[in-house]
C-alpha cells in the first residue's frame, strides 16, 4: 500500500475508545506514528508491523 505523513487510514481493529478506528500518520520512518482521530491517543509501531495491521488508505 503507498500511504504518506498525513494520510487518514484505517486499522483492522478499532481504538478502544470505541469512538474511531481511523488515524492519522503523523511521523514516518523506520517507524510509524499515528494519532487516533476519536480520542487522540498516539501510538507508534515498527513499519513492518503496521503495514500488517493496516487496513486501507482513506485519504
Amino acid at each position: 500500500m503507498d500511504y504518506k505523513l498525513n494520510d487518514i487510514v484505517e486499522m483492522k481493529k478499532t481504538h478502544p475508545c470505541k469512538k474511531s478506528n481511523q488515524w492519522q500518520i503523523i511521523r514516518m520512518g523506520a517507524d510509524i506514528k499515528i494519532k487516533c482521530l476519536g480520542c487522540g491517543a498516539v501510538v507508534m509501531f515498527p513499519r513492518r508491523e503496521f503495514e500488517k495491521k493496516l487496513k486501507k488508505v482513506i485519504v
